[in-house]
């Protein structure tokens, strides 16, 4: 219900290529925990002179200053001013399911994109398709056209891997069945909601090594996030892991919104009827830290630029590594005790066409 649909929605005609042809991609992690010092070794697209910003496609680690900061301040406290009318929030979240239905339907297949940026921040997927892996079962929520599944069944040397992909939507789960890379002797795509009470028939409790939550928990009603990390917590073998990529708050997506689509605080509904949240890091390890080991707790703070059009646009995912402790294991630890959420964190400062390009290693959905 989720992440598929990033590549489509922030996706222009100029395809985040500059007039040469040419893409900057990302080498190595860009995402730094929120406990790291200022200078310690983050990414490696460094802008160090402001002349050269529009010389590549994007930049890690965007440092922000004050004006930025009261920038966003001031278009969320504009959002506030005209919320969606109370009449209309129901039915937005009553209604969840079906517009997801409604794009899937819309869009099909067509925004299928490999996400080539997993291998660098998430290596441990791909320990999972190495020939000597043995038995492994990862399950990707919130699958879309299964942007997860298919490039691991596709390099997967490990006869034993066996990868699960689930969505709220049920038109989503078909795109995947339709794809020609699809094997159920490989893998299972089937409708769940991570919100509901309980986790999938399909799978066993306590079965799965990975999951896969890339831009789904923004997605869910933030009264079902305890039901969620329910779920997660019964799917997963001790020991096992969650790799999670989502929305930070005050990311460019949340400040481009116009009126009439704040649903609560944070909370919103996109044009197409979807729902977003833009999360703080320290949201997440109150989520996560009672439950599972914070191996990461990291922001990812990017500078992309359009360069034909000389346009500076501002994004913030969060990203974490959570662990289901062992028998005996202490949730929450290492960092979630001092974790660090200072303010130049949360604010990019742009007001620009929705339809301008991003190349960036998230998937972005339509904002407003």
């Amino acid at each position: 219900m989720n992440a598929t649909v990033e590549a489509k929605h922030e996706t222009s005609s100029s395809n985040g290529v500059d007039n040469t042809g040419e893409t900057d991609k990302k080498r190595e992690s860009s995402s730094r925990d929120v406990n790291s010092p200022a200078n310690a070794p983050f990414g490696g697209r460094i802008l160090v002179d402001e002349s050269a910003v529009f010389e590549q496609n994007a930049w890690d680690h965007a440092a922000w200053g004050e004006e930025q900061v009261q920038h966003a301040q001031k278009e969320i406290a504009r959002q506030s001013l005209n919320p969606v009318p109370k009449e209309l929030v129901e039915t937005y979240h009553a209604e969840a399911a079906e517009n997801w239905n409604k794009f899937y339907a819309k869009n099909e297949n067509k925004f299928f994109k490999d996400r080539h940026w997993l291998r660098i921040e998430f290596p441990e997927l791909f320990q999972m398709i190495e020939a000597d892996a043995g038995e492994k079962n990862v399950m990707e929520i919130g699958c879309g056209a299964g942007n997860t599944m298919f490039p691991m069944l596709i390099e997967s040397k490990n006869p034993k891997l066996f990868v699960y992909a689930c969505d709220f939507s049920s038109t989503a789960v078909d795109v995947v069945k339709n794809n020609p890379e699809y094997d159920s002797k490989r893998g299972k795509a089937f409708v769940w909601d991570l919100a509901g009470d309980d986790i999938p028939p399909e799978v066993e409790p306590e079965s799965m090594d990975v999951l896969v939550l890339i831009f789904v928990l923004s997605a869910l009603h933030p009264d079902k996030w305890e039901n969620a990390m329910n779920n997660l917590y019964k799917l997963l073998k001790p020991g096992g892991l969650i790799v999670f990529r989502d929305y930070g708050r005050y990311d460019m997506a949340q400040l481009r919104f116009k009126k009439n689509r704040l649903l609560s605080d944070n909370f919103y509904v996109r044009g197409d009827g979807t729902r977003v949240y833009f999360f703080e890091s320290d949201e997440i390890v109150k989520l996560f830290g009672s439950r599972f080991t914070i191996e990461q707790n990291a922001v990812d703070r990017r500078l992309i630029v359009n360069r034909l059009r000389k346009v500076k646009m501002y994004r913030v995912w969060l990203q974490g590594k959570f662990r289901k402790p062992l028998a005996g294991g202490v949730p929450g630890a290492p960092s979630a005790t001092t974790v660090v959420t200072s303010g130049d964190n949360e604010e990019p400062d742009v007001d620009v066409d929705s339809s301008l390009s991003l190349d960036t290693p998230a998937d972005s959905p339509r904002l407003v």
